[in-house]
């Protein structure tokens, strides 16, 4: 290699190294440029109407602290900063729903709330919603936050370095998300978003625990938080565009399909009546995985374990989801 390719390669990869290191996203809330909406915003037109939370570990790499505990799913609905929090715990997650389906319009679509006490102790999360409550998809993220050292228990984190997770803002301050990113993605109708899930980021720089974002970086924040209110502490979130119009007719489907019993205990048949003729049924657990597909308007409950379940109904005129529980 001659001495000036040499040069010119390496000139670019310290223009390059440089770059990276120069890259930054908006800053904290009140500060030039951020996007931090606050929750008194005339932009919020509603808020979570119901949420099941998935508790994680106070401290993944010492499960002997048990499952975090702060807080219930009730605190999650409304307005925020109103009533209380739920804590999530290391990898926790929480599954949110909504009155009318959110949809995509110009600009943010809907933020989410974390309660930091300052612009720095930084406590995040990923994003993915859904239009069925089965298939998720999570918005690209980006951490450009230093992994050499872990950020300790009460750290700083530069909000500048963060992007798409939520927890960027301090409290009372959302994190804003727009469903145009996920445009290009078939799983998700941007335009009838009914479930948004909120995941706890792992904040550890350690490989065996750490969480990624996107680019496959280790995500760096406050870790471990071995506390009952541990990891990311969902607060609200707000609704700036939902689809009225889409809501009537999915409404209209979900009346003309009733499950019965629901509850209903381990062992019993489930009946599922409905003035439409179905196509077919796909039952899912709490995690997304597929357990059983028929077209038959009824199914035991013997096979399977107490807990939370989806079915899937296909009609003729469409399809809708609901949520099973066995005791």
């Amino acid at each position: 290699m001659r001495i000036y390719d040499y040069i010119k390669i390496t000139a670019l990869l310290i223009f390059n190294f440089n770059f990276f290191l120069a890259q930054t996203y908006p800053p904290p809330a009140g500060q030039i440029g951020s996007t931090a909406i606050h929750k008194d915003s005339s932009v919020f037109i509603n808020w979570v109407r119901d949420c099941k939370i998935n508790r994680g570990y106070q401290d993944v790499s010492n499960t002997a602290l048990g499952l975090v505990n702060a807080g219930d799913s009730s605190m999650v609905l409304g307005h925020a900063g109103l009533n209380g929090v739920a804590s999530l715990g290391d990898g926790g997650n929480a599954i949110c729903t909504f009155q009318f389906p959110i949809k995509n319009e110009t600009g943010f679509d809907f933020a989410v709330f974390e309660n930091s006490f300052d612009d720095s102790f930084l406590e995040l999360a990923f994003v993915e919603v859904s239009s069925d409550g089965l298939n998720f998809v999570r918005f690209p993220s980006h951490s450009l936050t230093d992994t050499l050292q872990q950020t300790d228990t009460f750290g700083y984190t530069d909000a500048t370095k963060i992007n798409n997770l939520a927890g960027k803002y301090r409290g009372i301050y959302g994190t804003p998300f727009d469903l145009q990113e996920l445009a290009t993605n078939t799983l998700v109708n941007i335009n009838a978003v009914t479930h948004v899930k909120i995941i706890d980021v792992i904040g550890s720089v350690n490989r065996l625990y750490a969480a990624r974002d996107s680019h496959n970086n280790m995500i760096n924040d406050p870790w471990p938080t071995p506390f009952p209110n541990g990891g990311f502490d969902l607060d609200a979130i707000g609704v700036i565009h939902q689809n009225l119009n889409l809501s009537l007719a999915e409404n209209k489907l979900e009346q003309s399909i009733q499950l019965f019993p629901n509850p209903t205990n381990k062992g019993d048949n489930i009946y599922i009546i409905s003035s439409e003729t179905i196509k077919n049924i796909t039952l899912f657990n709490f995690s997304g995985d597929k357990i059983l597909t028929c077209s038959q308007n009824i199914f035991s409950t013997s096979e399977l374990s107490s807990g939370i379940y989806f079915i899937k109904i296909t009609t003729n005129t469409g399809c809708i989801a609901k949520k099973i529980t066995i005791l």
